[in-house]
């Protein structure tokens, strides 16, 4: 697990790398839960550019992630899913409700 971001004009940017399941997802959780009660952006962009693989545990962090958002009054969204990653996107019915950006950030 590794996890960087930056903060730009009120947005948080956190780029999550390699694969997430079940054995790193709440060290991510944890992890982007600390930077948003730190920071307190309004918006949050989760960077699934470098995600080479995503179970179920991936919805989990991007859930929890939107929930803390919520509470504090900001939008999730979600940047660089790959094929894979987007298939579990999609399966769990997040695209309907957290914004896929496009492109590079």
């Amino acid at each position: 697990m590794q996890l960087t971001s930056y903060l730009q004009n009120s947005c948080l940017t956190v780029a999550l790398t390699g694969e997430i399941d079940h054995q790193c997802a709440k060290k991510y959780i944890d992890a982007i839960a600390s930077k948003l009660e730190v920071y307190l952006p309004k918006t949050c962009i989760l960077d699934f550019e470098q995600v080479t693989f995503m179970d179920s545990s991936g919805i989990a962090v991007m859930i929890n992630a939107m929930r803390q958002m919520n509470k504090i009054g900001g939008t999730l969204s979600v940047s660089g899913l790959g094929s894979q990653p987007m298939r579990v996107f999609c399966a769990s019915g997040m695209d309907k409700i957290v914004e896929i950006k496009e492109g590079i950030l």
